[in-house]
């Protein structure tokens, strides 16, 4: 199959599926109200609830929702052929993935901002909000910690990564206080400003990491990058969100769709055969990347581009804060998993371009990739091309910046740059990942200040600086030290797990609060998903103990999984029950807004 008909079916796809599909839900279902104020109207308090620009808040959270998952995902599920990633991506992201976070943000920004555990307390019941709180506050910092160990491997020694990375943070203050302060509103000359500033750091990446003097100031080791990268999160999840956050997030979007774009332009250019087979010999398991078979594990492997629960995370913390218009609801919400459900689709490629004994060479282990039988091709090519030894790589980023300079390098006047473009795919990740701990840390804090507030009120004030500072220490301090024991890196598989765990719990919250709003007849698009990916994470949860976790001694990753796992099946049960409870009893009352509901609780 040719690279460039799985981009084509792609866009097509996703153009139909925004202009139809999402845009009936939006205006049938969800019934947006543009003259409605959101929270940041009601609530703008120039810290959190903040109205910001529609692309800005786009740009934010984008860059916030795609992280790892889209990159590394669909290069690891490659080990089943092309076709069964590629189809939980293109169906998927539609029917589910875009589906699930238009619910999770409209629903929060219809209860002022608050989390999905607050949602759960209010739509399903006091137990069930305590029970997912719990979940998700466990899920996320386990989320952050992976995230920040996949950073810490990308740019450990790596100068030019890391500072390409380091200034995108200055480039983010300026651009914060030009819009905000010096020229207020003036998103396309913060846009500019932005864009020419990250052009430069890019073209000077290079000089500073040749730079004798330059190159020792932006060399760190793993165990630096462990407390700095901690130390970034705390400080972006406790200033202002105009001022390094958002701004931050909205110049990594250019970055990245600029990044994915260039690689679409150079599918169209190369137009890449796609060396991996439709299926493998490992659809059935057995595999050496992933160890089960491809139902039910490629709905876990394949997270973030297809479906996410990290996505319910973003969509009830930064962006329901910073909405100016219900109406972007859509175009935020449904709009941002589209595009990165083109990154995961990017991602598959840039794998299955290389020869298949190539791509598991470098994402098998030696010892399993010798027992396979199989000769590499253009590896050792590949090695000396881009300076790096490309053996044993395993995690995925490796063979996708190897696939990425691969397309990249085949371009005109390119064909000498493996190596630069190695390296920017590897700075590329990177910056993709850590625009997701900026935000994760500031909704993290979230959590923790709603949770200290039933103890000590006053952490309830949002603009109490000591509680920001204190939850948002407490919070970082948490998945912190993870990072820098690293021993989280063991836990990536039950991460896979419960992150798609949460997503059904996401569109089984959101079904409920339908159903209460007296859309049930609608609320199929959101249940139908929802219990397909509850039942089918119950089963990769439940094959991940007996077959992996027990088997090898892990025990707490055993406990972790069981107790996420009842977690998430005390609250959709709960959730079912409430279904019920309204369809039978529910009978139409008035809300204080006017609309004609099943019940009504406090917004």
């Amino acid at each position: 199959m040719n690279a460039f008909t799985l981009v084509f079916a792609a866009l097509c796809l996703f153009a139909i599926g925004y202009r139809f599909y999402g845009l009936t839900l939006a205006r049938r279902m969800l019934r947006l109200d543009p003259g409605r104020p959101t929270p940041a109207v009601a609530m703008g308090d120039g810290v959190d609830y903040v109205k910001t620009d529609r692309y800005v808040l786009f740009g934010h959270h984008f860059a916030a929702i795609a992280a790892a998952g889209p990159l590394l995902g669909p290069v690891l599920a490659a080990q089943y052929g092309y076709l069964p990633g590629a189809l939980w991506i293109l169906i998927g992201c539609v029917l589910a993935g875009g589906v699930h976070d238009m619910v999770v943000l409209f629903c929060s920004v219809r209860h002022k901002g608050k989390s999905l555990g607050r949602i759960a307390r209010l739509e399903i019941g006091t137990f069930a909000g305590r029970a997912a709180a719990v979940a998700v506050l466990f899920i996320l910092i386990l989320t952050l910690a992976g995230l920040s160990l996949a950073v810490v491997g990308a740019m450990h020694d790596s100068p030019w990564g890391a500072f390409t990375v380091a200034a995108t943070i200055p480039i983010a203050i300026l651009m914060g206080l030009y819009l905000h302060v010096w020229r207020r509103g003036d998103v396309r000359g913060a846009s500019l400003l932005g864009v020419a500033l990250l052009f430069a750091t890019i073209l000077v990446g290079p000089y500073v990491a040749s730079h004798p003097v330059l190159s020792a100031w932006f060399t760190y080791s793993r165990k630096e990058l462990s407390i700095l990268i901690p130390a970034y999160g705390l400080v972006a999840s406790t200033l202002p969100v105009w001022l390094l956050l958002c701004p931050r997030d909205y110049l990594s979007t250019y970055l990245k769709i600029g990044t994915i774009g260039l690689l679409a332009l150079g599918i169209l250019w190369v137009r890449p055969d796609l060396s991996m087979p439709a299926l493998t010999p490992f659809i059935h398991g057995g595999g050496p990347i992933i160890p089960g078979a491809v139902y039910p594990f490629v709905f876990i492997t394949i997270a973030c581009g297809a479906l996410s629960g990290f996505h319910a995370i973003i969509g009830t913390g930064t962006t329901p804060k910073m909405i100016g218009n219900e109406r972007d609801i859509l175009f935020v919400g449904y709009g941002a998993m589209l595009v990165e459900g083109l990154v995961a689709i990017m991602a598959l490629i840039a794998a299955c371009v290389l020869v298949p004994a190539d791509y598991f060479a470098i994402n098998a282990s030696p010892e399993v990739f010798a027992n396979m039988g199989l000769t590499t091709v253009d590896l050792d090519e590949l090695s000396r091309a881009v300076g790096e030894k490309l053996h044993g790589r395993t995690g995925g980023a490796v063979s996708l910046a190897v696939g990425m300079a691969y397309i990249f390098a085949s371009l005109p006047f390119m064909t000498e740059l493996d190596a630069y473009w190695y390296h920017f795919a590897i700075m590329f990740e990177a910056v993709f990942i850590l625009t997701a701990v900026d935000t994760g840390t500031r909704v993290g804090r979230f959590f923790v200040q709603e949770m200290l507030s039933r103890v000590w009120p006053q952490f309830g004030r949002e603009k109490w600086w000591p509680g920001i500072v204190i939850s948002g220490a407490i919070f970082t301090l948490a998945w912190g030290y993870l990072v820098y024991t690293g021993d989280i890196s063991t836990i990536w598989p039950l991460f896979g797990m419960s992150n798609q765990l949460l997503a059904a719990c996401g569109l089984i919250i959101g079904t409920t609060m339908l159903i209460r709003l007296g859309r049930a007849r609608y609320a199929w698009s959101t249940a139908v998903p929802g219990l397909f990916m509850a039942v089918t994470t119950m089963v990769a949860g439940y094959q991940s103990i007996l077959g992996n976790f027990l088997p090898k001694g892990r025990y707490l990753l055993a406990v972790l999984g069981i107790t996420v796992m009842i977690l998430m099946a005390v609250v959709m049960a709960l959730a079912v029950r409430r279904w019920v409870e309204l369809l039978r009893t529910g009978r139409p009352v008035t809300d204080p807004h006017g609309d004609t509901v099943l019940a009504v609780v406090p917004d």
